[in-house]
């Protein structure tokens, strides 16, 4: 009878491990399938030299005359996204807002940044190559350059730009 116990007890110990094995190998596989599958979306090293960044132009709500190149992740969908502007000097944003954090870095030329409803360079900051910036969501301001000047905006999409003023977007006034 202790044979016939002790065999039995054996068995479903050999049982009970064979299920955690086989229940552990099935859920690294599922991890590794995961890790596959996200790693198909994202290059593992992804590197852009100046040549290699493909400027356009930049977005209807800009004004014309500015470029812009998306250099990762998708501007208009949710999630992270990095994208260059590069504006001529004298360029123009006149006051605005965005609906998510807005997070940017000066590569060269020099932004000046202001802030409220009404575009006032007497209200400005400058902000020159080199300079990081962010500003939370729904803070009204307004922007110009001086000099070529590029920017990088590394932040969360959607990425979106509400002008104060409907009348002063420039997607809008080209529908007309």
């Amino acid at each position: 009878m202790k044979r016939t116990v002790t065999l039995a007890a054996a068995l479903a110990f050999l049982l009970a491990g064979a299920l955690v094995g086989q229940k552990a190998s099935s859920e690294k596989k599922m991890a590794s399938s995961e890790k596959k599958m996200s790693a198909a979306k994202m290059p593992e090293h992804q590197v852009f030299t100046p040549s290699d960044i493909k400027w356009t132009d930049a977005p209807p709500v800009l004004p014309a005359g500015a470029k812009a190149a998306v250099l990762e992740g998708d501007p208009g969908k949710p999630g992270y996204f990095a994208m260059r502007l590069k504006a001529p000097d004298g360029y123009k944003i006149l006051p605005h807002w965005h609906p998510n954090v807005e997070r940017l870095t000066v590569i060269s030329g020099t932004v000046y940044i202001g802030l409220g409803d009404k575009f006032d360079e007497s209200k400005g900051q400058a902000m020159p190559a080199g300079t990081y910036a962010t500003m939370r969501p729904k803070v009204h301001h307004f922007a110009w350059t001086k000099g070529e000047t590029d920017i990088e905006l590394t932040t969360l999409g959607p990425w979106k730009l509400v002008y104060v003023d409907p009348k002063d977007d420039p997607s809008k006034a080209a529908k007309k």
